[in-house]
């Protein structure tokens, strides 16, 4: 301690920094990497062979998989609506036998549902529904039941309500004014009658405001919104 205070005192205090004249634009973090990695996959074709090669070489030198960058970059595909990079990016990543978590899946389901590729858009949901079946959540049965009412596809449709209605899963509002509507339009007056007394509308609606969780009373217009909430800390 003695001999390194004298060296500090002999060179009259610690040594100078100068500011740098040259900055590196090499940034080093799964941020960079994601956005690298979007920049890949959007430069390549639709050959499963080259897209496969080009992710394969561009996590070459990683020690373990980059499954965060991977995360990342398909939620940048997701905000830019690339549904067909993300079919590839989800499918590779699968096919190394990583991310395959809810998640993943009803992202996968989503992209193909939106890149209109209806064929493996039910072929994935009856492989996920038969292998998980009552722990599967809510919205992959109310994704297939908007898909399914786009098309026109009203079969379709009571076929994964009645699934839902077996497993005990309770539909949410828009799930219940689509089967509504359709009943109206096919006729169906007395099953239109018994859902919306089996599910009739929710009184009250949750919803962020200033960062806090608070309870809303739905259709209400003598009262303003400020009357109707009610914060769930009060009860």
């Amino acid at each position: 301690m003695f001999l390194k205070s004298q060296m500090v005192c002999a060179a009259r205090g610690p040594r100078p920094r100068f500011p740098r004249v040259w900055k590196s634009r090499n940034r080093i973090g799964t941020i960079s990497k994601s956005q690298k990695l979007v920049e890949c996959v959007k430069g390549l074709s639709n050959v499963k062979e080259e897209v496969y090669g080009a992710l394969d070489s561009f996590i070459a030198w990683d020690l373990e998989f980059p499954l965060i960058v991977v995360k990342k970059a398909l939620k940048t595909l997701e905000i830019e609506k690339e549904w067909k990079r993300i079919i590839q990016l989800i499918k590779w990543m699968f096919s190394k036998g990583q991310g395959k978590t809810m998640g993943s899946y009803y992202t996968l389901l989503n992209a193909l549902a939106e890149d209109g590729r209806l064929e493996e858009a039910e072929e994935l949901y009856m492989k996920i529904f038969s292998q998980y079946l009552e722990s599967l959540p809510r919205v992959f049965f109310m994704k297939m039941i908007t898909l399914y009412y786009n098309k026109g596809m009203h079969e379709k449709m009571f076929e994964i309500f009645a699934d839902m209605e077996e497993l005990g899963i309770r539909p949410d509002g828009s799930i219940v004014r689509m089967l509504g509507d359709v009943f109206q339009k096919l006729g169906m007056l007395d099953k239109y009658d018994k859902l919306k007394k089996k599910y009739p509308p929710p009184r009250w609606e949750y919803r962020y405001i200033k960062g806090k969780r608070v309870r809303i009373r739905v259709n209400q217009p003598d009262k303003s919104n400020a009357e109707a909430c009610t914060s769930l800390d009060n009860k």
